[in-house]
C-alpha cells in the first residue's frame, strides 16, 4: 500500500489522513464542489473533485471515486464511515479494479448487512439473539401468526434497514397490519427491499457494542465495549467505556459472543458487534445480538483512548495483509473515556441543521481532552451533509473524573456563526440519572421530551461585545514587571460559554 484514496470528508477524512502519514502512505483526498476549501483537501498530497455538492452526485458515486483512484494511481481506498462504507457493491468494485478496500470483503458486508441473514448466522453460531421471527416466508399470513405468538409490545424491523427507517413498534395487536404496511413501504423506498423481521420489543434496554478486529490469518479479538444508550431518534449522541452497568462476568460473556460473531462471519478488519442489553428487575441482565457495523465507528476514539491503540493504523496494516500485532491477552484498557458529538443544529427549532460560516472555532485543550474535527475558523457549514462538526473525547482515571473533565470541556468549547447542541449535551451530562450511570435507550425520550435551550444573545451581539471589550477595556497593570496587558474575551471565564 503506497497511495490511499480517502472516499470521505470532514473529520474522518482528516483522521485517516493523519494515520496515513504515520505509516508512510500517501493520502489522496476527494471533495465535492461544496468542500473545495475544506481542511482535509488542503492537508492531502493530492485532491480530486468528484462532483457537485449533492452527496448523490459526488461522495456516493462509485464510478467517480474509482476514476479518482485511477487518476492519482491510488492502490487502496478507505471508505471512512457513512456514505459508501457499508455498501457491498463499493467493496466489490474496488476488488474488481484491483484496489485494496480497507474493510471487510463484499461478501461479508452483504451477509451482515442483511438483518435476516445475519441473525440466522448468529443463531447457528450460538450467539444470543432477540426472540422473534426472522424466516424467509414473508407472507402476510405468516407474519400475522408469528406476531400473535411473540405478543406485544412487538418490533417490526426492515431486513436491510438502518437508522430507524423501516422500523415500527406495535403496542396493540390490532395495529399490526397497518404498521407492517408502513414499515414495508418505508423500507422499500429507503433500501429497495421490503422484507422485515419481527422481534420482542424490549423497552428497558441499553445499547452496548464491542469493537472487534480480524486479520487475514483468521485471528479475531475484541477491544472491549462502548455503551451508546444515549440516543435521539436512533442516532447516538454520547458514547462511553467501560459501560457503567457491566459486571466482570457479563463483560466476559458479551466479549466472547462478539468474538464468536466475528469468527462466524469470517470477519476481517475493524468492525463493531452491537448488543441489546435487557435490564431486568431481578438483576439477571440478558444480552442479545443486534447487528454488526462493517466499518470503523464514529466512536472509535473511545476505544483508542482506553487502549492506547491506533485503530485506523491497524486497519491499514490488516488491509495490507499484515497479522494483528497482538493477541487478546495483550490488550488492556485503562480509566474511563467518554465521547460526545458536537452538531451544528438548533435545539430551539427541533434540532434542525444550522448552516453558515464559523466566525469562531476554539475547541477546548488540556490533559485528557481530544477533539477530532474537520472544520476550522472560516469553514462553511453547508446543508448538504451530516451536521456533525466535531467529536469531543475525554479521559479520566474514573467515570466521575471523566464527567468532570467533560463538563468543563463543553463549557469552554467556543463556536460562533452556527447554533450547536453544546447546551443540550451539558444538560444531559448534568442530569442525575446520567450521572448515576442509569440511563437506558429511553432516557432522552423520557427526560428530554420538549427540551428547549435557554435564550441566548445573537452571534452579532456577542461579536460586537467582544470587539468593544478588545477596543475599550482599560489595560490591567501587572505589578510583577510593571507592564500593562489588555484583557481579552478569551481570558474571561464566562466570555464564550454556552454559545
Amino acid at each position: 500500500m503506497k497511495r490511499l484514496l480517502i472516499a470521505n470528508r470532514g473529520e474522518i477524512a482528516v483522521r485517516i489522513l493523519r494515520a496515513c502519514r504515520e505509516v508512510g502512505v500517501s493520502p489522496i483526498a476527494v471533495y465535492s464542489e461544496a468542500d473545495r476549501n475544506a481542511p482535509h483537501v488542503a492537508l492531502a498530497d493530492a485532491a480530486v473533485c468528484i462532483g457537485p455538492a449533492s452527496a448523490a452526485e459526488s461522495y456516493l458515486r462509485i464510478d467517480h471515486l474509482l476514476a479518482a483512484a485511477r487518476q492519482t494511481e491510488a492502490d487502496a481506498i478507505h471508505p471512512g464511515y457513512g456514505f459508501l462504507s457499508e455498501r457491498a457493491e463499493f467493496a466489490q468494485a474496488c476488488a474488481d479494479a484491483g484496489i485494496t478496500f480497507v474493510g471487510p470483503s463484499a461478501a461479508v458486508i452483504r451477509l451482515l448487512g442483511d438483518k435476516i441473514a445475519a441473525k440466522q448466522t448468529m443463531q447457528a453460531a450460538g450467539v444470543p439473539t432477540v426472540p422473534g421471527y426472522n424466516g424467509d416466508d414473508q407472507s402476510d399470513a405468516r407474519l400475522e401468526r408469528e406476531a400473535a405468538q411473540i405478543g406485544t409490545p412487538l418490533l417490526i424491523k426492515a431486513a436491510a434497514g438502518g437508522g430507524g427507517r423501516g422500523m415500527r413498534i406495535v403496542q396493540d395487536r390490532t395495529d399490526f397490519g397497518a404498521l407492517l404496511e408502513e414499515a414495508r413501504r418505508e423500507a422499500m423506498a429507503a433500501f429497495g427491499d421490503d422484507r422485515v423481521l419481527l422481534e420482542r420489543y424490549i423497552a428497558r434496554s441499553r445499547h452496548v457494542e464491542f469493537q472487534i478486529f480480524g486479520d487475514t490469518q483468521g485471528n479475531v479479538v475484541h477491544l472491549f465495549e462502548r455503551e451508546c444508550s444515549i440516543q435521539r431518534r436512533h442516532q447516538k449522541i454520547i458514547e462511553e467505556s467501560p459501560s457503567p452497568v457491566l459486571t466482570t462476568e457479563l463483560r466476559t460473556k458479551m466479549a466472547a459472543a462478539a468474538v464468536q460473531a466475528g469468527k462466524a462471519a469470517g470477519y476481517v478488519n475493524a468492525g463493531t458487534v452491537e448488543f441489546l442489553l435487557e435490564e431486568r428487575e431481578d438483576g439477571d441482565h440478558r444480552f442479545y445480538f443486534l447487528e454488526v457495523n462493517t466499518r470503523l465507528q464514529v466512536e472509535h476514539p473511545v476505544t483508542e483512548t482506553l487502549t492506547g491503540l491506533d485503530l485506523v493504523r491497524l486497519q491499514l496494516q490488516v488491509a495490507d495483509g499484515q497479522p494483528l500485532p497482538f493477541a487478546q491477552a495483550d490488550i488492556h484498557a485503562s480509566g474511563h473515556a467518554i465521547e460526545v458529538r458536537i452538531y451544528a443544529e438548533d435545539a430551539a427549532t427541533g434540532f434542525l441543521p444550522s448552516v453558515g460560516t464559523l466566525a469562531q472555532w476554539l475547541p477546548p485543550v488540556g490533559p485528557g481532552i481530544r477533539v477530532d474535527s474537520g472544520v476550522e475558523r472560516g469553514s462553511e457549514v453547508s446543508p448538504y451533509y451530516d451536521p456533525m462538526l466535531a467529536k469531543l473525547i475525554v479521559h479520566g482515571a474514573t467515570r466521575d473524573a471523566a464527567l468532570a473533565r467533560l463538563e468543563q470541556a463543553l463549557l469552554s468549547f467556543a463556536v460562533l456563526g452556527v447554533r450547536t447542541n453544546i447546551s443540550y449535551l451539558l444538560a444531559i451530562v448534568r442530569h442525575p440519572i446520567f450521572r448515576a450511570g442509569k440511563a437506558t435507550t429511553r432516557f432522552l425520550a423520557e427526560q428530554f421530551a420538549g427540551w428547549k435551550p435557554e435564550p441566548s444573545l445573537p452571534n452579532e451581539v456577542l461579536l460586537a461585545l467582544a470587539a468593544e471589550t478588545l477596543t475599550y477595556r482599560k489595560p490591567q497593570t501587572v505589578a510583577a514587571n510593571g507592564r500593562s496587558a489588555v484583557s481579552t474575551p478569551w481570558q474571561e471565564s464566562s466570555a464564550w460559554r454556552n454559545v
